[in-house]
């Protein structure tokens, strides 16, 4: 009887273990902790008149706050491909193309230089631009539910090339010229100007901010929910999954409808707030790009997909206007930087920067098995 009493009091023990700092942590505190956090990701744009941190922190090549906004769709596009790698473990390396069909839905329904000849506004255009692009996720993700691994990232390209020539070849896309005057998200201050004008990015910086707040509690609900178990097990090992009862079509369906809604919500926000946008951002650079930031930071974890994000953005944008050895410009070799701290991570952190717990468990047991006896 004292061994059976011992079982429970022993896996809560090691339960405990498996815990970071934060979770082992009184609930009001972790909750003060994270509304200090969130407290400080609004102030982001004042930290350039701290006189220690500032000048340390702020990027010299693009304007800060432009950057910070910058840094929150980037986050934005990890949290959404964090959902089709990360949980459900399908590789895909055409994320880019669902940012460009929520842009580009975006401009045809705004700008007044589209052949539709509607002009909406921003916020209607939103609902129409979303359900386009999980239309365009399901369209992708049903071809492609019997592929995996390297099979399914070639499918995926290809539809990222395939978004990219359209965009690039049709006339009614505009190509290179683009589609100009599109409108930014309502509202005005008190004195009649703008919230969201040219001269301040500091307003859509907060916007997408807070749609980013809201995307990782949707994410983390999905994620602890039958869902995200599911996706798990689809993750680990797909044929068992079937064999347990798993509806594996229906739950990969699901990861792409929702990666790609995440994906061309960030290209809404990034249409809304450029006024401008041509066939130039996207290219297959920028989904290889997002994919190392979700691999950097920590496939399968959220906090880790919001770190890679912000990582991808953030440096290269502090590299610019800073001279190297020799009066180079380290912007030019950003991408030389990016792989030699990527292969860097890749060497000592395997599971990423801030690994899920069950990806670091699994290296670690892969390491011990493959140490000599």
């Amino acid at each position: 009887m004292s061994a059976v009493a011992e079982k429970p009091v022993t896996a809560k023990k090691s339960g405990r273990q498996l815990r970071g700092w934060l979770g082992r942590q009184p609930m009001p505190v972790r909750l003060g902790l994270i509304a200090l956090l969130v407290i400080g990701a609004y102030l982001l744009p004042y930290v350039e008149s701290v006189p220690v941190i500032g000048p340390q922190v702020i990027t010299t090549g693009v304007d800060w706050r432009t950057a910070l906004f910058e840094m929150a769709y980037y986050v934005l596009l990890a949290v959404g491909l964090n959902v089709v790698v990360g949980f459900a473990g399908l590789l895909d390396l055409g994320y880019v193309g669902f940012f460009a069909v929520g842009a580009y839905v975006t401009a045809l329904l705004t700008s007044p230089d589209s052949v539709l000849g509607t002009k909406w506004g921003w916020v209607v255009a939103i609902p129409v631009a979303l359900a386009v692009t999980m239309l365009a996720g399901v369209l992708l993700g049903w071809p492609t539910l019997r592929l995996r691994g390297d099979y399914l990232a070639i499918v995926t390209l290809g539809f990222a090339e395939i978004i990219r020539i359209i965009v690039t070849s049709s006339d009614w896309a505009r190509g290179e010229r683009g589609f100009s005057q599109i409108p930014h998200p309502p509202g005005q201050h008190s004195d009649g100007t703008p919230i969201f004008g040219v001269a301040d990015a500091t307003p859509y910086f907060w916007l997408a901010l807070t749609v980013v707040i809201v995307v990782i509690l949707g994410v983390r609900n999905l994620d602890r929910s039958r869902v995200g178990r599911s996706w798990l097990a689809i993750r680990e090992d797909e044929e068992a999954a079937e064999i347990m009862g798993v509806r594996t079509i229906k739950f990969k369906l699901w990861a792409f409808a929702i990666g790609a809604f995440i994906g061309g919500l960030s290209g809404v926000l990034f249409a809304g707030e450029n006024g401008f946008i041509n066939s130039q951002p996207f290219v297959l650079q920028f989904s290889i790009l997002v994919l190392a930031g979700v691999v950097m930071g920590g496939s399968g974890n959220i906090a880790g997909a919001i770190l890679g994000g912000a990582l991808i953005s953030y440096i290269p944008n502090r590299l610019r206007g800073i001279t190297g050895p020799f009066d180079t410009d380290l912007y030019e070799y950003r991408f030389a930087m990016f792989g030699a701290l990527i292969i860097l991570i890749m060497v000592l952190r395997p599971q990423g920067l801030i690994p899920s717990r069950r990806r670091a468990m699994e290296l670690k047991d892969r390491q011990k098995e493959a140490a000599p006896q």
